[in-house]
């Protein structure tokens, strides 16, 4: 599996309808990251490394999407995306949770595991 590029219209279908300004209601099957990112962020270059590699690990367990905020400002606005790379980390059950920064593939591995996977609270 790769991670999935979205568009606003597919993040509303496949992620959330974030348009209603309701309560946040995940649309998905499994757990995801969407991976908010611009092509000359150095450090988003890094992150999509590690993404890329992650997709083929949890590949049937988790959805890795991306957002690249030049093209999609809408959905950047609605998050408050002011520093890149930022990853939305959304679980099956309950709210989703925000980190910032390029973050190493062991330690995002065990966020996986952890707030995805087991569903627990960071």
């Amino acid at each position: 599996m790769k991670t999935i590029n979205l568009t606003e219209k597919d993040f509303a279908s496949r992620v959330a309808d974030i348009s209603n300004g309701r309560e946040w209601k995940y649309l998905g099957d499994k757990p995801a990251i969407v991976d908010f990112y611009a092509t000359w962020c150095h450090p988003c270059q890094t992150m999509a490394t590690v993404l890329e590699e992650l997709a083929k690990v949890y590949n049937g367990e988790i959805y890795i999407y991306k957002v690249d905020i030049e093209k999609e400002v809408g959905l950047s606005q609605a998050f408050g995306i002011h520093n890149i790379p930022t990853l939305l980390l959304i679980p099956m059950d309950g709210n989703p949770k925000m980190l910032q920064g390029a973050i190493p593939k062991r330690d995002l591995t065990k966020v996986i595991n952890k707030v995805l996977l087991e569903n627990v609270e960071v």
